[in-house]
């Protein structure tokens, strides 16, 4: 059968774009130079600009692998433009039941629940370098969530058989999430999870912080913030996730609230001849010295000793005087309980005639819902203190055992007001502000 010929030049026409839409599919899969490329954009941020957008291919579901390919490379001092997902490869979203939820954990034994895009390579970090990561911009998604699993993970899986999910809108222009009718949470956006490749080999859960970082969940470093991390592997290799819009500090029924950034904007510099042996933050006003461990006792311990080294060095004074200046100075506060590693952070002065001006109280007050501990144990302390106000705000507010569970962790502040091996003490705070009837004008 004779063709036509406005058909028969039709086939040709397709068959050239098709072959042209292969050819620029195939190059882009076998040029990364070429896909770099396309990832450079203009921009008023220092440095060369990328964007790195969060798909499968750019993106790890629980793991960190100092093996894995570094999905882009850049530059010291150039800017990453990066986008993150939710949870388990963006299947914690509305709709998703806490039995879902549940399934996504137990399915996957070992894995961490962290969507993880990355890693950047960083040109010329070399082992025992320092990347210095400024946190420029973050803009979250419209919604996150707070959950905990029934009967697992958390500060008390065994008191939290029954498990919940709540999802929130988060109202950018307002700057604040609806927790509940009347109770409005403040958005205050980070990267619960922000570090570089550990020197091991091989492939490790996203669960645990460590000298790498990683899911440190220090509420402190939002926008305007800078992160410090040890350098273990050529390129550094930087991954982050875990993406928040509001965190206590203490964070214990698993969650904060939860989310994803539309953009997280880092630049990224190597800094030589400078010697850190575990991640340090810098704010406006402060240095963040942190400690880690399994028990809360070792991580003040550990945070102790790199409060008092970088006091010394800070102050040109001697570490026996920069212990003695730490209760001075020093506001310690919980990070996190969830993690299997648990952590301690330190606000330090950049002012060096600052002292230190935090409150402890230690019963409620017209700000605050407060409960309080102390003892030799700092984790018995924590929790103690932690359900003595999950049990206030059901006394005092009415709330589901679950949601003042969930409350606490997204807006705690745990202060350490005793700091020695003998005493701890421990003032956790809610503001009564976040009922909005209770603010004052």
């Amino acid at each position: 059968m004779k063709l036509p010929k406005w058909l028969g030049l039709g086939f040709i026409v397709g068959a050239i774009a098709f072959a042209t839409s292969a050819s620029a599919q195939q190059a882009l899969e076998i040029n990364p130079k070429l896909t770099a490329q396309m990832r450079v954009t203009n921009a008023s941020f220092p440095g060369t600009v990328h964007l790195l957008p969060a798909t499968l291919e750019t993106t790890q579901w629980g793991w960190f692998n100092n093996a894995q390919p570094p999905v882009l490379s850049i530059k010291s001092g150039d800017t990453v433009v990066v986008e993150t997902m939710m949870h388990s490869h963006n299947q914690v979203v509305p709709g998703k039941t806490i039995e879902e939820l549940k399934k996504l954990r137990t399915d996957f034994p070992g894995r961490g629940p962290h969507t993880l895009t990355g890693p950047i390579f960083v040109e010329s970090a070399e082992p025992g370098d320092v990347l210095k990561i400024r946190i420029l911009r973050v803009t979250p998604r419209s919604y996150a969530a707070n959950f905990n699993i029934p009967g697992m993970f958390g500060l008390f899986p065994d008191q939290f058989p029954d498990g919940q999910v709540k999802y929130l809108y988060l109202d950018l222009e307002r700057k604040v999430a609806q927790f509940s009718k009347g109770i409005e949470i403040p958005l205050a956006p980070f990267p619960g999870t922000l570090g570089v490749a550990r020197a091991e080999p091989g492939q490790y859960s996203s669960v645990p912080p460590g000298p790498y970082g990683g899911n440190l969940d220090i509420r402190d470093l939002t926008a305007g913030s800078t992160l410090y991390l040890p350098v273990f592997v050529k390129g550094g290799l930087v991954w982050t996730g875990d993406s928040h819009a509001a965190q206590g500090n203490g964070e214990i029924n698993l969650t904060a609230l939860e989310t994803a950034f539309k953009e997280l904007v880092l630049n990224i510099s190597v800094v030589k001849g400078q010697k850190l042996d575990f991640p340090r933050g810098e704010t406006a006003k402060d240095w963040i010295t942190i400690g880690i461990d399994e028990d809360l006792n070792k991580a003040l311990e550990n945070a102790k000793t790199e409060t008092t080294k970088f006091l010394a060095d800070q102050r040109k004074i001697s570490i026996e005087d920069a212990t003695k200046l730490m209760p001075q100075v020093s506001d310690c506060r919980i990070s996190q309980v969830v993690n299997r590693v648990r952590g301690i952070h330190c606000l330090n002065p950049k002012t060096v005639q600052a002292k230190k001006t935090v409150q402890y109280p230690t019963t409620s007050n017209a700000e605050y819902y407060v409960a309080a501990a102390s003892g030799k144990d700092l984790n018995a302390v924590m929790k103690s203190a932690s359900m003595s106000l999950i049990e206030l705000l059901q006394e005092k507010e009415k709330l589901t055992r679950l949601d003042a569970y969930g409350l606490t962790s997204m807006r705690m502040d745990c202060r350490l007001s005793k700091l020695t091996a003998d005493e701890k003490g421990l003032s956790c705070l809610l503001p009564k502000s976040l009922w909005v009837g209770k603010r004052t004008a």
